[in-house]
């Protein structure tokens, strides 16, 4: 598969809605994440992430402006044991709570679908990422409506073992803007990723459209100690 650089992906596509990056450091000693919203109307972007004790949640910016909290007020982000479940919905709980049952990544998405915001039916994109004495492993999951007919639910799931130094894979909601939007296609895009978190945050924030960007997420987790390091970027403010 073709390596494509990131920022010039981002920069061709002014809505790909929401994105999962995971990967590994270029050094082979971070595993690395990156979690961006964006926005069309006034209550998508009416958003704000907030570091919890877990990982982190969506907030409205201004409350007064927030018209419908259902697809937009989750938490992308949770940590359950050594794993790091990273997604664009409410099934980041749906997640946690199965794995913590015992069941698996992909049997806890068995449960859920495509979202019901017709006729977009936007996909559900997840990713676990699992750091434990050293090794490192993670998958990527998006469920989808059949070419927009919501009668059918594709399930695909991507597995990385022992991962490259310096990849990562990217999935996103939409291949662009649209009415209705054109849902991703096709498995996750090969992506180089650096060392520095400082540079991989600055690079993702200025290469996604201005008008419509609205929140990023990165954590890099040093391999063999667990140490992790976060950066959060909102474009509105509380």
């Amino acid at each position: 598969m073709k390596t494509l650089d990131i920022y010039e992906e981002l920069k061709s596509n002014s809505y790909p809605g929401r994105g999962i990056i995971i990967g590994k450091s270029a050094d082979g000693k971070s595993a690395v994440t990156a979690y961006f919203i964006m926005g069309r109307s006034v209550n998508s972007r009416n958003r704000v992430f907030t570091e919890t004790a877990d990982g982190i949640k969506t907030e409205a910016a201004d409350p007064s402006k927030l018209s419908d909290p259902h697809l937009i007020i989750y938490s992308p982000v949770r940590k359950l044991g050594n794993k790091t479940i990273v997604t664009n919905g409410d099934q980041t709980d749906t997640i946690y709570e199965l794995m913590d049952k015992q069941q698996t990544f992909e049997q806890s998405l068995r449960t859920r679908e495509y979202e019901d915001d017709a006729p977009n039916y936007t996909p559900r994109i997840s990713g676990i990422m699992h750091v434990e004495s050293g090794s490192y492993n993670y998958a990527m999951s998006i469920l989808k409506s059949a070419d927009g007919d919501p009668t059918c639910c594709e399930r695909f799931t991507f597995t990385y073992t022992n991962p490259a130094d310096g990849v990562g894979h990217f999935i996103h909601t939409y291949m662009g803007d649209g009415s209705p939007l054109p849902s991703f296609e096709g498995e996750p895009k090969k992506i180089n990723i650096p060392n520095c978190i400082e540079e991989f945050t600055n690079g993702l924030w200025e290469a996604l459209n201005e008008d419509n960007k609205v929140s990023l997420f990165v954590r890099y987790i040093d391999i063999a100690t667990g140490e992790e390091k976060t950066k959060v970027v909102n474009k509105y403010t509380k």
